[in-house]
C-alpha cells in the first residue's frame, strides 16, 4: 500500500543500484550474518533523494542505524510527500528527527495525520501544524498527542482556535502538560488569583506563556510584583503576559528612552500600568511616537505619561492621519471640537467619521483621502 506511494519519487538509478550492492565487498556468511554496509551509503542516498548537502546528510546519517534495505527509507519518505511535506521542509524534520525514516509509517505516523485531518486541518495547514510542531511526529497517538490535544483545546475555549493555533503559533505543543501546563496553571490559580478562564484570554494570544518553564513563571511573578504591581490587580495577568516577551534590558532601554522625554521612573510604571502594551514596543516604535506627539501635536510628556493611550495606537495608521484632519480643519476655521488630541486618537473609526469627517465631506472631500 504505502510501496506506491514510494513509486512516486522513485530514486536515482545510481542509488537503486547501491540497494543491490549494499555491502562494501564483504559477502554474507551462510549464517545469515549480513555485511556492514558502505558507511557512504546512507549519505548518498540522502543526497540524492531529500537533496541534503554533502555536510549535512553526514550530520543526519551519524544518527542512524545502518540498514541492510532501503524499503523503511522509502516508505517513510514517500510517505511524508504524500503528505504534502518535500524540499526543505522534508529536510527539516528529517534532521530534526532522522528516526522517522525507519519508524512503522502505518502504525505511528499515519495516523497521526489522520487525527489533523480529521480534525479539520487541510493538507497545507497540516503541513504548518508539523513544521511548527515537529514533537507531534514524535508524540504517542493515545498517550501523548491526543491528551495534549485536547487539553490545549480546552484551554483555548474551542477547537477553531486551537486548529488556528496549530498552524501559526510554535512550539507550545512540546511542553509537558504534568510537568508544566498544569503547573503553571495552579500557581497562578493559587498563588496569584488568576483562575483559568482569564488565562485562556491570554492563551489566545500567546500560548507560549502557559507553555514555559515553572520557574520562568515565577521569576516573572516575581518581576512584576517588584514594579509594584499587586497580585490581585486586574492589571496583574496583563503585565506578566507582556513582561513574558520583554528582557530586562529592554526594559532598563525602554526606561531609559522615556527618562530622556522627561519621565520619571514612577511615570514609567504609572503608564505600563495602564497599558502593558507599550512593553512590547520596540524601542525604535517608542520613540518616533514620542516625538510626533511631543514635537508636532504638541502634547506635553506629563500629558502623555497620565494617558498614554496614544502610545499603542498604529502612528502611521492613526496618529498621522488624524492629526492630519485636525490640523485641515482648523486651518479652514472648522475646528470647533473642545476634545484633547488623546480622546480624538482613541475614538473609535466609525464615530472619529461621524464626528470630525462626514458633516465636512461635501466641502472638504480631500479628509477621506487623508483617512
Amino acid at each position: 500500500m504505502l510501496r506506491s506511494l514510494v513509486r512516486r519519487h522513485p530514486l536515482p538509478p545510481s542509488t537503486q543500484l547501491r540497494c543491490v550492492f549494499f555491502s562494501t565487498g564483504t559477502s554474507v556468511s551462510s549464517s545469515g550474518a549480513t555485511a556492514s554496509p558502505d558507511p557512504h551509503f546512507l549519505v548518498e542516498y540522502l543526497v540524492n533523494t531529500c537533496g541534503f548537502s554533502a555536510d549535512n546528510a553526514s550530520k543526519v546519517a551519524k544518527s542512524l542505524p545502518r540498514f541492510q534495505s532501503t524499503e523503511k527509507l522509502d516508505a517513510a519518505l514517500g510517505f511524508f510527500r504524500s503528505q504534502g511535506l518535500d524540499g526543505a521542509n522534508l529536510r527539516k524534520i528529517i534532521s530534526w528527527r532522522p528516526g522517522l525514516l525507519y519508524g512503522d509509517v502505518e502504525n505511528r505516523l499515519a495516523p497521526k495525520f489522520k487525527i489533523l485531518r480529521d480534525m479539520g486541518l487541510s493538507e497545507s495547514h497540516i503541513v504548518n501544524a508539523v513544521m511548527r510542531h515537529p514533537i507531534i511526529l514524535s508524540l504517542d497517538v493515545q498517550n501523548g498527542l491526543l491528551p495534549k490535544l485536547k487539553v490545549w483545546e480546552s484551554l483555548f475555549g474551542s477547537r477553531e482556535i486551537l486548529l488556528r493555533k496549530l498552524r501559526g503559533c510554535s512550539w507550545f505543543m512540546s511542553a509537558s502538560i504534568e510537568k508544566v501546563v498544569r503547573p503553571n496553571l495552579k500557581f497562578l490559580r493559587d498563588e496569584c488569583g488568576i483562575p483559568e478562564d482569564r488565562v485562556s484570554l491570554v492563551l489566545k494570544s500567546l500560548p507560549g506563556f502557559i507553555a514555559q518553564n515553572p520557574d520562568a513563571l515565577r521569576a516573572l511573578v516575581d518581576r512584576t510584583v517588584g514594579l509594584g504591581v499587586p497580585r490581585g490587580s486586574g492589571m496583574f495577568l496583563w503585565i506578566l503576559f507582556a513582561l513574558h516577551g520583554v528582557s530586562r534590558e529592554k526594559f532598563e532601554a525602554q526606561l531609559k528612552l522615556m527618562n530622556n522625554f522627561g519621565w520619571s521612573n514612577s511615570d514609567f510604571i504609572t503608564a505600563i500600568k495602564k497599558h502593558p502594551r507599550i512593553l512590547l514596543l520596540s524601542i525604535e516604535s517608542l520613540q518616533r511616537k514620542m516625538e510626533f506627539l511631543v514635537n508636532d501635536v504638541g502634547i506635553s510628556p506629563s500629558d502623555i505619561a497620565h494617558c498614554p493611550v496614544p502610545l499603542v495606537l498604529s502612528l502611521e495608521k492613526r496618529l498621522i492621519p488624524r492629526f492630519r484632519i485636525m490640523e485641515i480643519l482648523k486651518s479652514e476655521g472648522l475646528w470647533t471640537s473642545t476634545n484633547k488630541p488623546h480622546g480624538v486618537f482613541s475614538l473609535s473609526g466609525p464615530k472619529f467619521l461621524q464626528k470630525f469627517v462626514q458633516p465636512y465631506q461635501s466641502i472638504l472631500p480631500k479628509l477621506l483621502e487623508v483617512l
